[in-house]
């Protein structure tokens, strides 16, 4: 069974969504340390005006873990909204996806981080892009040990025969204890994606996946793996 494990992002970029549709089980990883001005609670889109940040307040405080972020306030929703709204208008698929993400920005009220960001990434995943993947929580298996020996033992838990991980990763990972543990190491590559036509040049790919989704719409799953004809 193929595993990946990741912490939850705020409407992640496409190379998220990559992973995602290489696995059996993604695994959410909200258990862990929260990392102030990282993706968890902020994506950039792009504007007439250029790369723009989409962040969610959540305070200052380091010492909590993503699953237990707390979202400030509520107005945030609404003013994300309408700067996707406002940069996103004149894309050919913005209609499509509007009734869907005013629900989640104009119907419902998101007072914990790691809920909203997998509410959205579950969603995306299932009716934007059409990926049958099993998402689970890594709470849900009460990994044991530090760093890279928890990782594993969540796997071990899990019952996965390989690990799909970001290319980052190569920094930290020891495949020997991989190895020992049976468990198939893989790395993923986000190199060569296509670009597609994007409103407000130059084309950028480091963007929230509602990019891709606006401008392609129901081609978008080509441009994150079907080009590579899987």
């Amino acid at each position: 069974m193929r595993v990946a494990v990741i912490q939850s992002n705020y409407i992640p970029w496409k190379g998220y969504f990559d992973i995602i549709h290489d696995v059996d089980v993604f695994i959410f990883y909200d258990d862990l340390q929260y990392t102030k001005n990282d993706w968890r609670n902020r994506n950039q889109i792009k504007s007439s005006h250029g790369l723009q940040w989409l962040t969610i307040p959540v305070g200052q405080r380091s010492d909590r873990l993503i699953c237990d972020v707390q979202i400030a306030d509520s107005g945030w929703q609404k003013k994300h909204w309408e700067k996707l709204r406002h940069s996103y208008a004149r894309a050919p698929f913005f209609s499509r996806y509007a009734p869907f993400l005013e629900d989640i920005y104009l119907d419902a009220h998101w007072d914990n981080l790691s809920v909203l960001n997998q509410s959205l990434i579950t969603r995306i995943a299932s009716e934007c892009l059409g990926i049958p993947t099993r998402f689970r929580d890594s709470r849900e298996f009460s990994p044991e040990g530090r760093k890279l020996d928890r990782l594993v033992d969540l796997l071990r838990k899990a019952g996965a025969t390989h690990y799909i991980s970001g290319p980052s990763a190569r920094a930290y990972i020891e495949p020997e204890q991989f190895e020992r543990a049976g468990i198939g190491l893989e790395f993923k590559d986000y190199g060569s994606y296509p670009e597609y036509e994007q409103l407000h040049p130059p084309f950028t790919h480091a963007v929230s996946v509602l990019d891709l989704l606006f401008h392609a719409g129901p081609e978008a799953p080509w441009y994150i793996w079907g080009w590579r004809g899987n």
